[in-house]
């Protein structure tokens, strides 16, 4: 057996289906298709696929680049350096704050912090955590004008202003890299252009955080090294990506979307990198698959037949897998042994996400949701927010059915007590209404589970709630402080909820503990 694949599967109510969905592969001869990067294995047009495979191999692209980044980390330490801000969103983001959360603090390296929010207290709370004088803030974006994340870097470079402090990660030719040039940035890392942002974990995006926090970056990078001979490999019983893949899909097809993703608590913070993964690629067209990641298991009688349980690594579980099992439930179970298994486990679920979209007949690599989001949001900044008229939380929980999943939405600090509070509702929540629930911090969801929200099965029911702020920062060079933004993401994003004509609400948090507080 692997470290990264099954080491248990119960497929129960899914075999036909799994079996089904493997055979399908087999006959598209899928696994060899993915590796020779055929874009017709998803579409005729090669549009947004032709040139998003980049990821199958890069993680060895970037171990031949180890001098370089070593050197960076080096030449840091020997700056006097000692943190690093990692400012990004979506896929920029949510990998370098797994690597954050997994290994820590390390010896001999830089302490890093990543930043991907808009709430005015989550920002000052890093400019008052980290020493400006030695820090290293690094912008990292794909596009190079996403506008959280070059607020970002406008607010720390008024603040410090001294180019040997920053760097950026960006694809080539972007306006960000050629503002870090005129500027004269330390470095400038440009990715291949060829990975979409949440296949970019094994890439400069992933990994030059993980060196310069000293996050064994070279034993992730060789574990999915290691992982891709058997990631091309025909047989199932092998391929560990190609069965997760195909039951991933059987899943969906028979109306187990919610899959629910338990995690080792050593890496519990790998579901938000996975719940963007499978989220942004899977949810369109009216199909998708629905991660539902940090809800710890409850009593079998919580679940209804929706959901497919997916394990990594030792799972603390009071009730048991065998249990739900026991009562019909899919399990699956997968190995994890070392922190640098991360790697292998990254590029195993890359390519089951890309093979379950082949099987639902999905483009894995287009987000077009995500940009509407983007242009509401530049629409309130432009000309203000207009009425959104939603029902109460009462009435959108009254249209709560068997299938459905309720997401909370909180604009909140993601380190503050209001989101501690929340996922603890959503949790009441689950309890209560007997649906699978999702906890997203905004506005970090819109480069992740919005995609699905919008795009995904209509059996999501929206419960957004937005922080006050009691104090704000201004964004240099921008007409609007970082709270009028974030209240402009939680405008737009609830306009464009209501524009699909989804069940959505906005209430607050008081709201929401009366209405649990009266069940």
């Amino acid at each position: 057996m692997t470290t990264h694949g099954f080491h248990r599967l119960h497929p129960g109510p899914l075999a036909e289906g799994l079996d089904a969905a493997l055979a399908e592969l087999a006959e598209r001869d899928a696994v060899a298709r993915l590796w020779a990067r055929d874009h017709t294995l998803w579409s005729d047009d090669p549009t947004e696929v032709a040139d998003r495979l980049g990821w199958l191999e890069v993680a060895d692209e970037v171990l031949a680049e180890g001098d370089r980044l070593d050197a960076v980390l080096a030449g840091a330490l020997a700056d006097g350096f000692t943190h690093v801000v990692v400012m990004g969103m979506g896929g920029s983001s949510l990998f370098p704050e797994v690597l954050a959360r997994t290994f820590g603090a390390v010896d001999g390296a830089l302490e890093l912090v990543v930043l991907d929010s808009t709430d005015p207290a989550a920002v000052g709370r890093v400019a008052a955590h980290v020493p400006a004088e030695q820090t290293l803030f690094v912008a990292s974006s794909k596009s190079g004008g996403t506008i959280e994340t070059r607020s970002h870097l406008e607010f720390f470079w008024d603040h410090v202003g001294r180019p040997e402090h920053f760097a950026v990660i960006t694809d080539p030719g972007s306006e960000l890299g050629a503002l870090a040039r005129e500027r004269g940035f330390r470095e400038v890392f440009e990715n291949r252009s060829d990975i979409g942002g949440r296949y970019s974990a094994l890439s400069y995006f992933g990994l030059v955080p993980a060196a310069l926090a000293g996050a064994r970056w070279r034993d992730l990078a060789g574990a999915a090294g290691a992982a891709s001979a058997s990631l091309r490999d025909h047989d199932p019983a092998v391929n560990a990506g190609l069965r997760l893949g195909a039951l991933l899909a059987a899943g969906v097809r028979a109306g187990r979307d919610k899959v629910t993703i338990l995690l080792d608590p050593r890496i519990e913070t790998f579901g938000l990198w996975l719940e963007q993964l499978l989220a942004e690629s899977t949810g369109k067209q009216g199909t998708g698959v629905v991660p539902v990641v940090g809800e710890p298991l409850g009593p079998a009688d919580v679940y209804g037949t929706d959901r497919l349980f997916v394990a990594i690594g030792d799972v603390e579980h009071p009730v048991g897998l065998e249990v739900l099992a026991d009562e019909g439930h899919p399990v699956a179970e997968l190995a994890f042994a070392d922190l640098a298994d991360l790697g292998a486990q990254a590029l195993v679920w890359e390519v089951a996400t890309a093979l379950c979209g082949a099987l639902l007949g999905i483009n894995p690599f287009d987000q077009p949701n995500v940009a509407e989001a983007k242009e509401a949001t530049n629409a309130v900044l432009a000309d203000g927010a207009g009425p959104v008229a939603t029902p109460s939380l009462e009435e959108v929980l009254a249209q709560v059915r068997p299938g459905d999943y309720v997401a909370v939405m909180a604009y909140v600090d993601p380190e503050g007590p209001e989101a501690a509070e929340l996922a603890e509702r959503r949790l009441e929540l689950r309890d209560e209404l007997k649906v699978a629930t999702t906890f997203g911090i905004g506005p970090r969801f819109l480069h992740s589970t919005g995609q699905l929200h919008k795009g995904g099965p209509p059996s999501g029911v929206f419960i957004q709630v937005v922080g006050d702020d009691p104090t704000d920062a201004a964004i240099p060079g921008r007409p609007f402080t970082f709270s009028e933004l974030k209240h402009a993401q939680a405008d737009g994003d609830l306009a464009t909820l209501a524009r699909h004509g989804l069940r959505a609400t906005r209430t607050d948090r008081a709201a929401l503990a009366r209405h649990q507080g009266d069940a």
